[in-house]
């Protein structure tokens, strides 16, 4: 090969073809960015790289990469800390809804949990890990505090005896996070990282129960230049 104009669509795709993650992402757009520009200053005639996916192809991508994710459970020193480290980074759930999980809403045995929002339920589909951080925090909860009555998901040693009930505070969840984690950051993490994979509004809305605005803002940051083609 001689002359960049040679260089295919197959030529770009076999470039990412066997990587993953964050190192497809970045080559992806590297090679979107640059047959763009070269077609700009007309030195190429067409872009190869026009419709390369940025994401993998296969599968839905947790917010963080597997290693990082285990590793930040790692430092998670309590169960409680745990599970909300998954309800933030793989299923994109705010703080305050966190909170106010009721223990009702959760169903191990068909692998749900309903987030209750005003009038209206979003339903989690818990897959393997969150599965077992969901199950490690009711056995706990049951050992620790066999006798509480709380409704909610999430107690802590205040509230489970609480005879009014009350949901956990949002600066009991900051706590149980590691050291520079952050609820939102999380949160935005997961949201953004599967806008970048998939670059499909809809998408993000069915999985996450966000609005069209929300969905289309994340997209719109993960993918600037297509911008000017989303609907208004």
């Amino acid at each position: 090969m001689h002359s960049l104009r040679e260089i295919t669509k197959d030529h770009v795709e076999n470039a990412v073809e066997g990587l993953s993650g964050y190192a497809r992402r970045g080559l992806a757009v590297a090679l979107r960015s640059l047959f763009r520009a070269l077609k700009r200053e007309r030195m190429v005639f067409r872009n190869p790289g026009r419709n390369l996916p940025v994401g993998d192809l296969k599968g839905i991508p947790k917010s963080l990469p597997s290693d990082v994710l285990m590793g930040l459970l790692d430092k998670a020193t309590t169960p409680l800390g745990r599970l909300v480290i998954a309800l933030s980074s793989i299923h994109a759930l705010p703080g305050h809804e966190i909170r106010r999980l009721r223990t009702t809403g959760l169903d191990l045995s068909r692998g749900k949990l309903e987030v209750q929002r005003g009038l209206l339920r979003h339903t989690l589909y818990l897959e393997e890990l969150s599965h077992q951080l969901a199950s490690d925090w009711t056995t706990y909860r049951h050992l620790r505090w066999p006798a509480s009555a709380n409704p909610h998901l999430l107690v802590s040693q205040k509230t489970a005896v609480d005879a009014d009930h009350p949901a956990v505070s949002i600066g009991t969840l900051r706590a149980a996070l590691p050291k520079g984690l952050t609820l939102d950051g999380l949160r935005q993490d997961r949201i953004l990282n599967e806008a970048f994979e998939s670059a499909d509004p809809l998408k993000l809305i069915r999985l996450f129960g966000i609005t069209e605005q929300t969905a289309l803002r994340y997209v719109s940051a993960a993918h600037p230049e297509r911008t000017t083609k989303l609907p208004k």
